[in-house]
């Protein structure tokens, strides 16, 4: 039985790959993975070792569960997934993130796993619950664990196959080297529930570049989704998120004599009214588009009028263009509304993160492996939610799938509780991203072409 190292002088010492996975400990699915999977015998092996970590990878996310660390202080957290990962190079990034090399030089196929938690009072009731007033509310500790899971597993195909190639096992005579596993690239992020964002920093910082990451391939759980379903859906997936801040600047005065004073509140509603039409009325119906104002301030009496309004909110789309436009149009509509009512206006747009875009070749080839083990895929599943995730389609191609779980509570709720099963549902899916982008012969040395990447809804 794998289990992981823990930090604390209870821990078991790091396991010999070698020495865990033998045929006589493969799981009996060998037989079937043959039939189903041909003559790649590196996807059997891989799929047997997942599954054999799946025991250990489930108590590390009840571990990681119990201590949540929020944003910008993931520190013990990321010591925690350190510990249970395979040996292998590490750079520190992005303050409180890493990465870690798992398998030789070449080309590497990046994974990514969310670090930090929310400042959420948990309230699911289990014994392995948060009590320090952060929690695991968005499934990072699922994410994580299922990303020790699979970087295990690719370490012990790795040993395995390379002790092969002087003592073939009985069954396996006809692997060769070109079937070893493709260098992987686990990526622990910080702050993705935060600003500033961990993606970008890792992106900034060139890391990525430097250790000849080709690709990028993400899980997140998803209530919407039924459990046993993911999504791995080509093109535009999530929208951009931008912040916006708009100050409307009027003439205070007595609320008896409206007539002597600048109204900035009313100038105000007519903005948040006007901007849902820019949603109706101008932005392309075929393009989904939010304009939200979340908070709402001014005055301080009931009886005066004050001299200044201010609002923030956000401005999201699923295109790049209308990402461009709706920031011009939403400037436009805030300053002649504020000029109708003699008022003065200022508005800032904080850019957040861009489109998130899944690489259509990657997402169809990671769909037929999943559909090919077994598990459903849905292609339709995309929303207005934001994901810096979305930071490292800018650079290479990638894909964020959207793994179903069975549980009534939303994401961000003091209830949200995916059950332990769900692991190995978000591991088996980041598995067949990884197979999808790893390197195959007569690609340009690459599981997926790179190409430009369209900021528009296919």
């Amino acid at each position: 039985m794998t289990s992981y190292p823990r930090p604390d002088g209870h821990s078991d010492r790091r396991t010999d790959h070698r020495a865990e996975l033998r045929s006589d400990q493969l799981s009996g699915r060998r037989a079937d993975a043959h039939a189903d999977l041909g003559s790649d015998h590196r996807e059997v092996l891989l799929r047997e070792a997942l599954h054999a970590e799946l025991p250990a990878a489930e108590r590390l996310r009840r571990e990681l569960h119990a201590d949540p660390r929020v944003s910008g202080k993931e520190a013990p957290t990321l010591r925690r997934v350190l510990d249970a990962l395979p040996e292998g190079p590490v750079e520190h990034v992005a303050g409180t993130g890493a990465l870690v090399r798992i398998g030789g030089p070449g080309p590497a196929v990046g994974v990514r796993g969310e670090l930090d938690a929310l400042p959420i009072v948990e309230r699911t009731g289990v014994p392995w619950a948060a009590d320090n007033g952060a929690m695991h509310a968005c499934g990072h500790d699922v994410h994580l664990a299922a990303v020790v899971a699979l970087a295990r597993a690719v370490a012990r195909v790795t040993a395995i196959l390379e002790t092969h190639e002087s003592r073939p096992e009985a069954g396996y005579e006809s692997v060769t080297a070109q079937q070893r596993p493709a260098p992987l690239m686990v990526v622990l992020q910080p702050r993705e529930e935060s600003h500033p964002s961990g993606a970008a920093d890792i992106v900034r910082s060139g890391a990525l570049a430097r250790n000849d990451v080709c690709a990028m391939i993400g899980a997140h759980v998803q209530p919407v989704l039924d459990a046993g379903v993911t999504a791995c859906t080509p093109g535009a997936v999530n929208a951009s998120a931008d912040e916006f801040r708009v100050t409307l600047r009027g003439v205070s005065g007595h609320a008896a004599y409206p007539h002597l004073a600048r109204d900035p509140i009313v100038a105000m509603a007519q903005v948040i009214t006007g901007a849902q039409h820019l949603v109706s009325r101008t932005a392309d119906p075929m393009v989904p588009t939010v304009v939200t104002f979340g908070t709402v301030h001014a005055g301080t009496a009931p009886n005066a009028i004050p001299a200044e309004a201010v609002a923030h909110g956000t401005l999201r789309t699923l295109s790049q263009p209308a990402r461009e436009t709706l920031h011009a149009q939403f400037a436009q509509l805030v300053e002649d509304m504020a000029r109708t009512y003699g008022c003065e206006a200022d508005v800032r747009v904080h850019r957040g993160e861009p489109v998130l875009v899944n690489d259509a070749a990657l997402a169809m080839r990671t769909g037929a492996l999943l559909r090919q083990s077994g598990r459903s895929v849905s292609e339709e599943l995309r929303s207005c939610g934001g994901d810096d995730f979305a930071q490292y389609g800018e650079l290479m191609p990638s894909l964020m799938m959207f793994v179903g779980v069975d549980t009534r509570a939303g994401l961000h709720t003091p209830e949200f509780l995916p059950d332990d099963a769900t692991v190995g549902e978000v591991a088996e899916s980041l598995l067949a991203g990884y197979l999808a982008a790893s390197p195959s012969p007569g690609v340009n040395g690459r599981g997926v072409r790179r190409h430009p990447q369209e900021r528009v809804i296919p």
